[in-house]
């Protein structure tokens, strides 16, 4: 996964692979964080790079600080909370109350400020994140060597996610800001321990990479001749470097973070996805074509992908670097091992247990595709790609709101309003994303045709288009299990979220075996991008039935109503979509042109019939917006 990708995954971008974005179709619940990455579904979103997109990526979007929501509620109080109530015994207390009131009350602002800032840098990682992969398929289409190169990007983010990624956003953090408020240094000598720790883990897991390149290319895509292993052995060495920058770009965000300063780590992502469409436009420019047979070292093409897509991620990290000198903090190694790095073992070891489960998903999946068509891994990616942007867009802004709620709940132990909050993002996750996803299951050709229509035929579009119509299913499901990994990680329990996440992986790989068994080649994509979103289906249940043993009931019935009404409304505007879809097809004869009034026709008509039918059946969640729209047309 690139910037956004792993940016988004660490929380600050995702990317990445999370966004939501860890792995593309494995996305370890973070904070915050854009997709890049090109098969973590992580990047709850999309973050600027391939591994995002492709990567168990994280999620998509960004909250100050660099660390999963789930564990800095637990270790680091909130901003502005009071660390008191009631009425203090001390006149002097008393005195100074407005004072700090004051001072909370800015505080307020400046974290409204930086959070407003990066929403738009988040936003701007998306859509140059998602321009680059477009960039991608109209340079090199759907074939072989976007499955070569889309196997070999995938390479660093999952390796960073074993050696360190994990430990970083779960443990790294919180003791940072711990060790710079109570050390007598303000944290200067745990910050150089940590410097020289990681560095030594990142460079040595970069050279052992490097040199077992051909063997993780292997794993990922066998011995098929219809992939080419030898073109994506090559790219991995030129790609593999990455993992030692995005591990500078992870610690240089989360020391500036623990300052209170999230502008530069939020805009970096935004440098790698520049950096990786010039690349892009810059190899459209070179003459000739890349050789597959042989592969060279030396071929031109092939140097210009892989070393400036490494270029953009160490642009993404060292674009950090002025701002981290002004803090002050010194970048002198000091080599020594800091206790309280040691003090969340044991939920460190739960979380790298996750993202190793979610590498096994990956791997059965990425065989399978690749000993298919060519193509298919592409294709899955770019299916994964679209399907995270209604999360990384909206389902994630529902999470970030109700997150703090449901942590402070967590942390009271009162269970009764865990629950409704928990209710309450499981609902506004349905309104908002079901009528997204029937729209993409009715338009999913039109989609395609209108987004990939230049590089290749009608077949991969179309392939593409049908893979997108048969998963967009998961949008909601993908949604729901999130925030359940959420409300176990608010309760201090990294634990059940891996075991979830193992049930889903054995479902995966075994759909995914069936799937290379039972289906014809051409067709294995639809298959496996099926697969994807029924695990997550899975998952939700699975989540369901576990927080239900530790929660109690988790008002199911009225999450059921809401979705009930919002299907029928959903489904009533898809039918619309594909009707109005189909009539326009045949009044237009290019392919690009047909696609996008298809689209746009049917997408606005179907929303709208989709939002008439939920006011007719009064969805609850949308009165409020129903109300103030109303009110705002009486005034005009």
């Amino acid at each position: 996964m690139n910037g956004e990708n792993r940016a988004g995954a660490l929380g600050y971008q995702r990317r990445g692979p999370g966004e939501e974005e860890a792995h593309q179709t494995e996305p370890i619940p973070r904070v915050a964080g854009p997709l890049t990455g090109t098969a973590f579904p992580e990047r709850d979103g999309i973050s600027g790079n391939a591994d995002e997109l492709t990567q168990p990526i994280p999620a998509l979007g960004r909250t100050p600080g660099n660390v999963r929501s789930e564990q800095h509620t637990e270790v680091i109080p909130a901003v502005g909370e009071p660390h008191g109530s009631g009425t203090s015994e001390h006149p002097e207390a008393e005195d100074a109350e407005p004072e700090t009131t004051e001072q909370q009350q800015e505080g307020k602002r400046s974290l409204l400020k930086a959070s407003g800032s990066m929403a738009v840098a988040t936003l701007v990682s998306r859509i140059t994140g998602f321009g680059w992969k477009l960039v991608l398929a109209y340079t090199v289409g759907f074939g072989v060597v976007n499955d070569s190169f889309t196997v070999a990007n995938t390479l660093p983010t999952s390796i960073f996610e074993l050696l360190i990624g994990g430990v970083l956003t779960s443990v790294i953090v919180p003791v940072l800001v711990r060790a710079q408020k109570s050390d007598e240094d303000g944290g200067r000598a745990y910050v150089q321990k940590l410097l020289a720790a990681s560095g030594v883990v990142l460079l040595a897991g970069t050279l052992l990479s490097l040199l077992a390149a051909p063997g993780l290319v292997w794993l990922y895509m066998g011995d098929s001749e219809k992939a080419s292993p030898e073109l994506a052995t090559g790219l991995a060495y030129l790609l593999l470097p990455q993992i030692l920058f995005y591990g500078a770009s992870a610690l240089f965000g989360a020391l500036l973070q623990s300052k209170h300063v999230f502008g530069p780590p939020a805009w970096a992502p935004v440098l790698n996805n520049v950096v990786i469409i010039a690349t892009l436009l810059i190899y459209r420019a070179l003459p000739g074509e890349l050789t597959l047979n042989p592969v060279r070292m030396s071929d031109a093409h092939l140097l210009t992908l892989g070393i400036g897509v490494t270029c953009g991620v160490f642009a993404q990290a060292f674009i950090q670097l002025p701002a981290l000198r002004k803090t002050g903090l010194s970048f002198v190694p000091r080599l020594g091992w800091d206790s309280r790095l040691s003090e969340f073992g044991g939920m460190t070891l739960w979380m790298l247990g996750y993202v190793g489960v979610s590498q096994v998903g990956l791997l059965a999946l990425s065989r399978v595709a690749t000993s298919s068509d060519p193509g298919s891994w592409a294709i899955y990616n770019y299916v994964w790609m679209l399907l995270q942007l209604p999360y990384g867009v909206i389902g994630f802004s529902v999470m970030t709101a109700i997150l703090p709620r449901m942590s402070a709940a967590a942390a009271d132990k009162d269970h009764a309003r865990m629950v409704d909050d928990l209710s309450l993002g499981n609902r506004l996750s349905t309104v908002a994303l079901l009528p997204i996803s029937a729209i993409m299951t009715a338009l999913g050709v039109p989609i395609a045709v209108a987004l990939f229509s230049i590089k290749d035929g009608s077949g991969s579009t179309e392939q593409l288009g049908l893979a997108l119509a048969v998963s967009s299913f998961g949008v909601l499901p993908f949604a729901i299990t999130m925030m359940q990994m959420r409300a176990f990680y608010a309760m201090k329990d990294a634990r059940t979220p891996t075991l979830i996440m193992v049930v889903m992986t054995v479902f995966k790989v075994l759909m995914a075996i069936a799937v290379g068994a039972l289906i014809a080649p051409e067709n294995v994509v639809l298959g496996l991008t099926f697969t994807n979103s029924f695990t997550f289906v899975v998952g939700s249940l699975v989540g369901e039935l576990w927080l239900r043993s530790r929660l109690g009931p988790l008002g199911s019935r009225r999450f059921l109503n809401t979705l009930g009404r919002t299907l029928l409304a959903s489904v009533a505007g898809a039918l619309v979509a594909w009707l109005i879809s189909s009539g326009v097809d045949g009044l237009v004869s290019d392919g690009l042109v047909s696609g996008w009034l298809r689209l746009a026709s049917g997408g606005v008509c179907g929303m709208v019939v989709i939002l008439a039918c939920m006011w007719l059946l009064r969805v609850a969640e949308l009165q409020p917006a129903f109300s103030r729209i109303t009110g705002l047309l009486r005034r005009r």
